[in-house]
């Protein structure tokens, strides 16, 4: 399929940050970013494929897919690909998640036109030989099973399959061995064919490369996509509520510290302010050591060793968590007292100074995340798989209209002292 030069442009301006959003007539999107103080470019394909598009028995194959890519096509031998980024001073790396895959390339901009149709082609027309499907397939099967050497993943991945009960993102990215052990090429190219499609592509270039040429070179380069197929349908519903206690318990050998760890559901992207407001609220509870938690419970009590909080922004619904590595083997009261803190954060407002510290604390680390064309072209195609790219560029201005009132009734709308999933993890 023919590009045509005809396309729709939109342009965002923050920041005095000129970002293009260009859409083609075959569904392909392209977001352009001009720094031409860069040296670099930096060109990151972003995929709607991962857990979330995977039906339930082909669990792993995006990840798996991954690989492939690399394998190259026709024209393009393994290790083809890698050689002609790195002869030429360029890195190239690629990554999977619940809601995307994609590939990024930085290189010297003089070098783009040399190296982005190697990675459109690979892309595009993925060979998945037979062969090479099952000599990758172990490397896959041992990065599974090395996971389990992992405690945070373990943990992590335990938490989430007791928070996500009915969702996709209660499996792991990596996949299920024995699920993986039943795939056939057959199935991989299918899967290939159905999402590597321009309507579920987008291309981000970012650095030293003018509006212009970025259009002429992706129409160039993102023309001949494989013939369409179709996976098995996928479809699931929105995760429900919590309206319970979920208490499971972990039991690891050679763990030096028990370990207390409690979930609750976040919004998904259609909520972005509420996002950025639990964003705020984690800096609130363990954002540095004049924080509530990490005060009260390292500084004055010393009962953890640490204690931190995280938030993860997904398409359809995310994870707000708190862990707390323990002195010793206190869990219960550990937990009563973060349910307390909770509890307060419902009703009684944050100060505002608290507000303030906060707001400067996710502007300034927002600043700090958008120094580099790397970090640029990850965070707009991040933003586009999850909607649209310019969201990236309105969270200052989110986080400095949120209020002590918003602060409060997020905490009441997203965050309970009553219903939580809740893992304690000991040694065994």
């Amino acid at each position: 399929m023919i590009l045509s030069a005809h396309h729709q442009v939109q342009k965002q301006s923050y920041y005095h940050c000129d970002l293009d959003t260009i859409f083609f007539p075959n569904g392909l999107t392209l977001i352009h970013q001009h720094i031409p103080s860069s040296s670099v470019v930096v060109a990151d394909v972003w995929v709607n494929a991962g857990v979330t598009t995977e039906p339930e028995s082909w669990s792993g194959i995006s990840h798996f897919l991954e690989h492939m890519i690399f394998k190259g096509s026709k024209n393009i031998l393994p290790g083809d690909f890698d050689y002609v980024v790195e002869s030429t001073g360029g890195v190239a790396n690629a990554a999977t998640s619940y809601d995307y895959t994609h590939f990024f390339l930085t290189t010297a901009h003089q070098y783009l036109p040399d190296t982005l149709p190697y990675l459109a082609e690979i892309l595009l027309q993925a060979e998945i030989s037979d062969e090479e499907f099952y000599v990758e397939r172990d490397v896959v099967l041992e990065e599974i099973r090395s996971s389990y050497d992992d405690y945070d993943w373990i943990i992590l991945q335990s938490m989430a399959s007791n928070i996500y009960q009915t969702h996709p993102y209660q499996r792991s990215v990596l996949g299920d061995e024995s699920l993986l052990l039943q795939n056939t090429p057959n199935q991989m190219r299918c899967y290939h064919k159905t999402y590597y499609q321009p309507e579920n592509m987008t291309v981000v270039l970012v650095g030293n490369i003018d509006k212009d040429t970025s259009i002429s070179l992706v129409e160039n380069c993102f023309q001949d996509f494989s013939v369409r197929s179709e996976c098995p349908n996928v479809s699931f519903d929105s995760e429900p509520p919590i309206i319970d206690v979920r208490r499971q318990e972990l039991f690891l050998p050679r763990l030096e510290q028990p370990r207390l760890i409690m979930g609750w559901l976040g919004p998904g992207i259609e909520n972005l302010e509420g996002a950025i407001a639990l964003d705020m609220l984690s800096l609130i509870l363990t954002g540095g050591r004049t924080s509530r938690l990490v005060r009260k419970l390292r500084e004055e009590e010393h009962l953890v060793l640490d204690i931190t909080c995280d938030f993860s922004l997904q398409k359809h619904s995310s994870l707000f968590t708190i862990s707390a590595y323990l002195s010793r083997n206190n869990l219960e009261q550990i937990e009563m007292i973060i349910r307390d803190n909770i509890y307060k954060l419902q009703k009684e407002p944050i100060t505002a100074n608290e507000l303030t510290n906060c707001q400067r604390t996710l502007c300034h680390d927002y600043i700090f995340s958008t120094e580099t064309p790397e970090q640029l072209a990850g965070l707009y195609g991040y933003y586009q798989i999850l909607q649209k790219a310019d969201l990236a560029l309105k969270y200052p201005y989110i986080v400095k209209q949120l209020t002590v009132e918003k602060l409060q009734a997020y905490a009441c709308q997203y965050l309970s002292p009553e219903y939580y999933a809740v893992c304690q993890i000991k040694s065994c």
